[in-house]
């Protein structure tokens, strides 16, 4: 068992904003990847689960930012599993300057999914076993976000660059598009303090995605798409809200 993996990246062009500041999507791209290097180590990989019938999702997720890194910068990423709950994999991550400072900490809730069912296995039913490791000062995991009341809405299309390796939208695509909602001139005064993401249901190909939203003291967004049976309204795919 390893308890603690770490790997470094250097900030590139194509990962920063035009303020050459890393983007939101990115700095949770690095954290899945690191962890995807992580489960590869316990065997519990991407490829691994997929020839029993599986794979892993992350449906909430909270980002607190002491600074966000810049172009050109290394940045150390360090992550480690915490104890597995009834439904989840709970996943910490740290960001770390060349000067050994904090730039942010990550909390992820992991499950894992059937790829024909596209429904949760629990993780006392799924076969895999990931020890968890607590060292202290990791982020409490994210309770769920229920807004009312969003006043503004912005469609959005679903397209093929927006799709992961298993077909749908993830949450660091849904940061784009949060991002998206403000104009440059609001990001150059404010740059992101804390994130909270919950990932709800699928999005897909072509899908046309209902931003509901409103940016008073924090930028709160829901995210649903039409129903497709005969039922009418929505169903969400996801939920979020930024701190500034």
């Amino acid at each position: 068992m390893e308890p603690i993996y770490t790997e470094s990246f250097t900030i590139t062009h194509t990962a920063v904003d035009r303020f050459r500041r890393l983007k939101l999507s990115q700095l949770l791209a690095l954290c899945q990847e690191v962890a995807g290097s992580h489960f590869a180590i316990l065997n519990a990989d991407k490829e691994s689960l997929e020839e029993k019938g599986l794979f892993w999702a992350v449906i909430r997720q909270r980002l607190e930012i002491t600074r966000l890194p810049n172009l050109g910068e290394t940045v150390t990423v360090k992550t480690w599993p915490m104890p597995t709950t009834r439904v989840a994999y709970p996943r910490a991550t740290v960001g770390l300057d060349a000067a050994g400072n904090e730039l942010f900490k990550v909390i992820s809730l992991w499950v894992i999914m059937d790829i024909q069912s596209r429904t949760m296995i629990r993780p006392d039913r799924s076969g895999v076993d990931v020890e968890g490791t607590v060292l202290g000062g990791e982020l409490a995991a994210p309770a769920g976000l229920n807004f009312k009341d969003l006043p503004k809405e912005t469609l959005r299309t679903v397209g093929f660059t927006e799709l992961d390796v298993n077909g749908h939208m993830n949450n660091t695509r849904y940061l784009d598009w949060l991002c998206d909602l403000l104009p440059s001139d609001f990001h150059r005064e404010h740059p992101m303090k804390a994130v909270t993401i919950c990932y709800l249901n699928e999005a897909l190909e072509g899908q046309q995605v209902h931003l509901h939203w409103d940016n008073g003291s924090v930028l709160q967004v829901e995210g649903s798409v039409a129903k497709t049976d005969v039922n009418s309204g929505h169903t969400k795919i996801f939920t979020a809200q930024v701190e500034f």
